[in-house]
């Protein structure tokens, strides 16, 4: 049984089950760079940048951003070597299928549930302050009751009932997502282009209120664990590594692009380079305008921009930047997990109508309409502070899993072909690893506690049907 639970699958094997699943062709690189642009830039630059400012960073959220860059960009690498190699739908999960075996491959995978799916709850927690924001312009003010968590970060009651408009977002865009991928790549198009536009605006108008002054001290004195310093700088990076989730998106969509060996890393690396761009410099916009302290609310640009009266012309923009800028993140992240679970079921580790195919819209339905319910239900019960720190938990674990598994590969199956190779693998792969252990180390003990929780119920259903049902194991 021990033997079994770590068989690997070759990732020959992947490229002969990709072809049972005729997904439609329709993505070249700039629509790979855009889907990857539409997954980052939403929730860390609209809301995550202004929490971890105030509470953990200061004006040294700009180093935090740099800190979390240089973590992904080790990590870009062996994902783009990995997604030149197998370009098949199923990212970090089918990597690690082929390296570390069945039951590695099912833990990633889980984690993917949260990177993909909890993420896509948290960014649509946070599309709903920004949604309140634009409707007070014309005095419409929804029950308080129907706007926010039953559920506060420490899982107690609220008195709320449900966060509806962030489940109604979800599923809107879940209904496109169903119609097919061309039109919600093209929608995303259109998205990732105004919003990038509006952010742009945003720093160039921002930039001439900076005053320097408010970056000083760049990074504040330490106050307790976690609390500015250069430990609040590090649980500032291990927070906006949020931001950052999703440029690896793009590997999910291998099985729809064009020529995925030459596309995909052109499109992971670039997206990542362009948005790290913008982080940086909405950071200093931001920490600039106001006193960093200041910027700890659920719509932390309004709130800089709201500062200074000239820029009242601006904040209509900046709410209808955000609120564009989050639903792409969305978009994208409702495309990306129905994929993940097609390649599972495709494996038989959850039920086959995981991987039914439309036969019009060439699309996983069944599995699209499953899981644009599920991000629907997260986002109304539950508040960003679970959502969002979860979800780089488990994106940092896929991460490290993935760097490693470039190594291993490269020593158990020197031979296959590799379109894309990293350079110094060793050096690259190691510190990826380590970066992503040392922004996990900066998680709180009950962050810990919950992914403990959801590693238990992911290996229950494993055991309870992934491990009887595996098609590896039936061969």
């Amino acid at each position: 049984m021990f033997k079994q639970l770590w068989a690997t699958k070759h990732p020959h094997a992947a490229h002969e089950d990709a072809n049972g699943l005729s997904l439609r062709r329709t993505l070249g690189p700039w629509g790979l760079t855009a889907l990857g642009i539409g997954a980052v830039i939403g929730g860390g630059i609209f809301v995550i940048t202004g929490q971890a400012a105030a509470n953990h960073a200061g004006p040294a959220i700009m180093l935090s951003f740099v800190l979390a860059a240089i973590c992904c960009a080790f990590c870009a690498m062996a994902y783009a070597e990995f997604a030149a190699m197998v370009p098949v739908s199923g990212s970090a999960y089918t990597y690690t299928y082929a390296t570390f075996g069945e039951l590695s491959a099912w833990f990633i995978g889980w984690m993917l549930v949260l990177e993909y799916g909890v993420s896509a709850s948290a960014v649509a927690v946070s599309w709903t302050g920004y949604f309140l924001s634009l409707l007070s312009h014309f005095d419409i003010q929804l029950p308080a009751a129907l706007v926010s968590a039953p559920l506060d970060a420490q899982l107690r009651p609220t008195g709320a009932i449900a966060n509806i408009p962030a489940a109604v977002l979800v599923l809107l865009l879940t209904w496109l997502c169903y119609v097919g991928i061309s039109k919600s790549s093209a929608m995303n198009m259109a998205m990732v282009v105004l919003k990038t536009a509006l952010i742009v605006l945003v720093i160039v108008v921002g930039w001439k209120y900076v005053d320097p002054a408010n970056w000083t001290p760049f990074i504040p004195e330490n106050e307790g664990p976690g609390k500015y310093g250069f430990d609040g700088v590090l649980r500032g990076a291990a927070m906006v590594f949020f931001a950052y989730i999703g440029f690896e998106a793009v590997s999910v969509a291998a099985q729809e692009s064009h020529k995925p060996q030459r596309d995909m890393p052109i499109g992971m690396l670039l997206s990542l380079v362009i948005c790290t761009v913008l982080y940086i410099a909405m950071a200093a916009v931001m920490t600039g305008l106001v006193p960093y302290q200041l910027l700890g609310t659920d719509e932390p640009v309004v709130t800089a921009v709201a500062a200074h009266p000239q820029l009242d012309w601006l904040r209509v923009i900046v709410e209808i930047g955000a609120l564009i800028g989050l639903s792409s993140v969305v978009l994208v992240m409702v495309i990306a997990q129905p994929r993940i679970f097609m390649i599972m079921g495709r494996d038989g580790l959850l039920p086959p109508m995981f991987t039914k195919i439309h036969p019009r819209y060439r699309t996983p339905h069944l599995n699209t309409v499953i899981t644009g319910i599920g991000i629907a239900l997260l986002a109304a019960l539950f508040p960003l502070d679970i959502l969002g720190e979860l979800t780089s938990m488990g994106t940092l674990i896929a991460f490290a899993a993935v760097c490693a598994g470039v190594l291993i590969l490269r020593r158990t199956q020197p031979d296959l072909p590799r379109p894309f190779r990293m350079p110094m693998a060793w050096l690259i792969c190691t510190l990826g690893v380590l970066s992503c252990i040392a922004l996990l180390t900066a998680m709180t003990a009950h962050n810990w506690m919950l992914m403990g929780i959801w590693t238990a119920l992911g290996f229950a259903i494993y055991f309870g049907y992934g491990y009887r049902h595996s098609r590896l194991r039936g061969k």
